[in-house]
């Protein structure tokens, strides 16, 4: 059997989580152009070692990081986002005039 730490809820089977892809820095949303932006969210770079990768222990709905080596599938270590995450990112909203142009 093969198990995960989840930092909240501790030692699971895997099958109680769904992965959630690589972690990428988030570049700044209200600078960046189209282009960049859909880099972002749909190129990965499926890097073979140590990656940084989302995890969500679907029982609780917690989502939460995880490094592990792709070539040895061994997970170093779990963390809470807080690690990384240390403020909330706001999206700029256009107004009604921003909307028309």
């Amino acid at each position: 059997m093969k198990l995960l730490t989840c930092p909240l809820n501790g030692q699971r089977n895997i099958s109680e989580f769904t992965y959630g892809g690589e972690y990428h820095p988030m570049p700044d949303p209200n600078t960046t152009d189209s282009r960049a932006w859909a880099e972002h969210v749909f190129f990965h770079d499926n890097a073979a070692g140590v990656v940084t990768e989302w995890w969500c222990h679907t029982a609780s709905s917690f989502w939460f990081l995880a490094e592990r080596n792709t070539i040895t599938d061994k997970v170093i270590r779990t963390f809470d986002t807080s690690e990384i995450f240390n403020e909330r990112v706001d999206f700029k909203v256009p107004d009604a005039a921003e909307k028309q142009s």
